[in-house]
């Protein structure tokens, strides 16, 4: 079949407040080459520092979300999208009131 319909996304287990629902990648489809996502992060949210091993693409649609990438921060508005590279160290977070 040349497609994927995604009905039923994996929501991916958190304990810091956020909504993570995986519509393709390791845990929804088994793919490795990369993750597409609905994620909601609640005001005051952030995350430790990662390298991803896949490509990550973040298009916001509400809010604001900080990004601190190999020691620059961005803050990405509603409207605005990011490409961060596999192997880049990067911390997510959202140190705004309100929800994004």
């Amino acid at each position: 079949m040349p497609y994927i319909r995604q009905t039923n996304p994996f929501v991916v287990p958190t304990t810091d407040g956020k909504l993570i629902e995986e519509h393709y990648g390791r845990a929804s489809t088994h793919g490795g080459a990369f993750s597409v996502a609905h994620m909601v992060a609640p005001p005051g949210w952030g995350e430790p520092f990662q390298t991803p091993e896949f490509d990550e693409v973040t298009i916001l649609v509400r809010g604001k979300k900080q990004f601190e990438v190999e020691g620059e921060t961005l803050i990405l508005r509603a409207g605005e999208t990011i490409l961060i590279q596999r192997g880049t160290r990067v911390r997510y977070s959202n140190p705004f009131d309100e929800p994004c």
